[in-house]
């Protein structure tokens, strides 16, 4: 997946930039909502959002986008405990919301979570004809049997499965798989569609012509 991470302190933020890197996501991290504003527009799996903030409230930040449409999960990360403050959070838009100091596997089991809820899947699991794509188990099975992807390869497909049924745009799938500051070569996204055709079949991804790319989920059970 491709995270957005806002978080002013240098510790915890470069640590769980880290450990989510290490997970296999891509996570742009900024300590502020001014440098925040960088990545405007930019496609994203999911939001960590600390609440307090060096130049304001992360919750009044989500809550303006909240007000604008956009549905992109989130996470608020704060030390704030109280009830109330739970309660205020989950109304002003979070879809979660872990107490600091929490633990980096419980953040990447709730992001896991939220994310299925929001692809709107029960199971963890998108099936596409003869493919499995376990979004826990970071993985696809072809006929029963896994199938070994690259880092890119599981990052195209991952973000494909988490909007089953949608065209996503050429230049947003570009984004959500190689992340905010990468250069990416101009047929990167082909090379990796034509490798995840060779493995899982030539007709699990549909090119839509002019426009991007969706999951050929017509088999789903």
């Amino acid at each position: 997946m491709r995270l957005l991470l806002i978080e002013d302190d240098d510790i915890l933020g470069e640590g769980l930039r880290d450990y989510l890197r290490a997970d296999g996501h891509a996570v742009d991290w900024f300590r502020s909502l001014g440098q925040a504003e960088a990545a405007r527009g930019e496609p994203f799996d999911a939001w960590l959002l600390d609440w307090q903030l060096p130049d304001g409230s992360g919750l009044e930040w989500l809550r303006a986008r909240r007000a604008r449409g956009d549905a992109t999960p989130a996470l608020m990360l704060t030390a704030r405990d109280r009830l109330g403050d739970r309660v205020s959070s989950l109304d002003g838009g979070a879809d979660d919301y872990l107490i600091k100091p929490f633990a980096a596997e419980e953040l990447a089991a709730r992001l896991r979570a939220v994310c299925r809820r929001s692809a709107g899947t029960a199971d963890a699991r998108v099936r596409a004809g003869d493919v499995l794509i376990d979004l826990r188990a970071r993985g696809a099975q072809r006929e029963g049997r896994r199938v070994e992807l690259t880092a890119r390869e599981w990052a195209l497909l991952e973000a494909l499965a988490l909007r089953s049924g949608r065209i996503v745009l050429k230049g947003e799938l570009e984004r959500l798989v190689h992340g905010f500051d990468a250069e990416i070569a101009s047929n990167a996204l082909e090379v990796h569609i034509s490798s995840l055709r060779r493995k899982l079949g030539r007709d699990l991804i549909v090119t839509v012509r002019g426009l991007g790319y969706r999951l050929d989920d017509s088999e789903a059970a």
